[in-house]
C-alpha cells in the first residue's frame, strides 16, 4: 500500500465538496467528466439487456459481440484485430492500464512516461515495482526526441504516452508518433498508448493510433474506453488491444480481481460503437466552443499564459508569474475564489507552475470561473 499515492486529481474535488457544504459557490473545473447525459439509445440498450435477464457473469475477456465491435472500430483506425485473442474488455480504462502494467513489467524495469500525464500512469507503473522515468513534453505536449533518446537505458522496458493528452489537451502528430514507433523498434520497447480521448480532436488535426504504424502492432498496448467519448464515466467500461500473449496475461489479472465487466453494460457498449454517432459530434462541437472561450479569456489575464489545446477537454495554463507552487495556486483559488482546479505537479514534475482546468462543464460555470481567476491573479501577479 505504500506504493500507492493518493490521487492528485481527486483530492481537490473532495476539498471542494466540503466547502460546498458550507454554502460556498464552487466552480468545479477539476474533474475530467463530461457534463452531458449518456445518449438515450445507449441507456436503452442497457435497460433492455437487464430486462431480458442478461445480468450474469460473462467471459472474463468480455462478451464476443463487444470485442467484435471494438475490433471493427480499431480496424477503422488502421490496423486489423483478432477479437478473440487480442482484445480484452475491462471495468474502465484505468483497470486496463493496471492489468497491462502488471502483465508486462518486472521490478526494476524503467518506464519512459511522456509527461505531463494522468497520475494513474505513474501509479500503475509503481505498483508493478517498476521505475517511472519522466520525459518532459511541455504544456503543449510536443515530443522532445533528444530528451526521449537520452532517457533510454538497458533497463528500459516501455514507453507510455497519452494522446490526446490529459492534462494539456495536446495531441502528438503523425511525425512524433513515428519517432516513438521507430525508437521502440530499435530498442525493443513496448508502447502503452492511452487513446481514451481519441474522438475529441479539434481543427481536423491529423494523428493516428500507435498500433497502426508498421511493425509496431506486436509491441503496442492500446488503451481506450467509453467514458469520455460517450459520456459514460459512471458505467465503467474500457478495453485494451495488445498481442495475444499480453492479453492472456491481462486476463489472468482480471480473473483474479474483477472477474469480468458488468454484463448489461457491455451490451450498451456494443450499441455505443455500432449505433449513431451524432451525439459524439455534437459534444465535440460544444467542447470546441468552450475551448476557444476559455483559452481566449485566460490569455487576456495579465500574467497568465495558456496554450490552445488540440484535443480532449482540458487547458493547462501557466501561473508561474505568481511565484507560487501549483499546489498553492490550486488551494488559494479554491479557498479564496471557489474555483476548483488540479495542481499541475500531480501530472509530473514538468507540470509545476501550471494548473489543470477542465471545460467539460457548463458554459456558465466556465465563464464565472474565468472571472474569478482574473480577480485572483490580479491580487498576486508580479509582472
Amino acid at each position: 500500500m505504500r506504493l500507492i499515492k493518493p490521487s492528485g486529481t481527486i483530492a481537490m474535488g473532495e476539498k471542494a465538496r466540503e466547502l460546498a457544504k458550507t454554502g460556498r459557490k464552487i466552480y468545479n473545473l477539476d474533474v475530467g467528466e463530461p457534463d452531458f447525459e449518456t445518449p438515450p439509445h445507449i441507456q436503452k440498450a442497457a435497460w433492455e439487456a437487464m430486462a431480458s435477464g442478461f445480468t450474469h457473469y460473462t467471459s472474463s475477456r468480455g462478451i464476443i459481440e463487444l470485442r467484435e465491435a471494438i475490433a471493427e472500430d480499431l480496424e477503422g483506425r488502421g490496423f486489423e484485430v483478432d477479437p478473440e485473442k487480442e482484445v480484452i474488455v475491462t471495468p474502465g480504462a484505468k483497470h486496463a492500464i493496471y492489468c497491462a502494467c502488471l502483465a508486462t513489467l518486472d521490478p526494476g524495469d524503467e518506464v519512459l512516461v511522456l509527461t505531463p500525464t494522468w497520475p494513474t500512469h505513474f501509479t500503475c507503473v509503481e505498483v508493478s515495482e517498476a521505475k517511472v522515468i519522466e520525459v518532459p513534453c511541455g504544456d503543449a505536449y510536443g515530443l522532445n526526441e533528444e530528451a526521449l533518446k537520452e532517457k533510454i537505458t538497458a533497463k528500459s522496458r516501455m514507453i507510455i504516452l497519452n494522446s490526446p493528452n490529459n492534462p494539456t489537451g495536446g495531441v502528438l502528430g503523425i511525425k512524433d508518433l513515428k519517432v516513438i514507433a521507430d525508437l521502440a523498434i530499435d530498442h525493443d520497447l513496448l508502447i502503452l498508448s492511452d487513446e481514451i480521448y481519441d474522438r475529441i480532436i479539434f481543427d481536423d488535426f491529423e494523428t493516428r493510433s500507435m498500433a497502426s504504424f508498421e511493425n509496431v502492432k506486436d509491441r503496442a498496448l492500446v488503451i481506450n474506453g467509453f467514458s469520455k467519448t460517450y459520456a459514460m464515466t459512471g458505467w465503467r467500461l474500457g478495453y485494451a488491444f495488445a498481442d495475444k500473449g499480453i492479453v492472456e496475461a491481462m486476463n489472468r489479472v482480471q480473473q483474479a480481481t474483477t472477474t469480468c465487466p458488468a454484463s448489461f453494460i457491455q451490451k450498451a457498449g456494443v450499441t455505443a460503437l455500432r449505433g449513431p454517432q451524432d451525439s459524439v459530434k455534437a459534444m465535440v462541437e460544444e467542447y470546441d466552443r468552450r475551448r476557444r472561450f476559455i483559452v481566449e479569456h485566460l490569455n487576456k489575464i495579465r500574467g497568465v499564459r495558456c496554450v490552445m489545446p488540440k484535443g480532449a477537454f482540458y487547458v493547462f495554463p501557466d501561473f508561474s508569474s505568481l511565484k507560487m507552487s501549483s499546489i498553492e495556486v490550486s488551494n488559494r483559488l479554491l479557498e479564496e475564489e471557489g474555483v476548483c482546479s488540479t495542481p499541475g505537479i500531480a501530472f509530473g514534475e514538468c507540470g509545476e507552475s501550471h494548473v489543470r482546468l477542465s471545460y467539460a462543464t457548463g458554459f456558465e460555470t466556465i465563464a464565472g470561473a474565468v472571472e474569478k481567476i482574473e480577480e485572483f491573479v490580479d491580487r498576486y501577479v508580479k509582472v
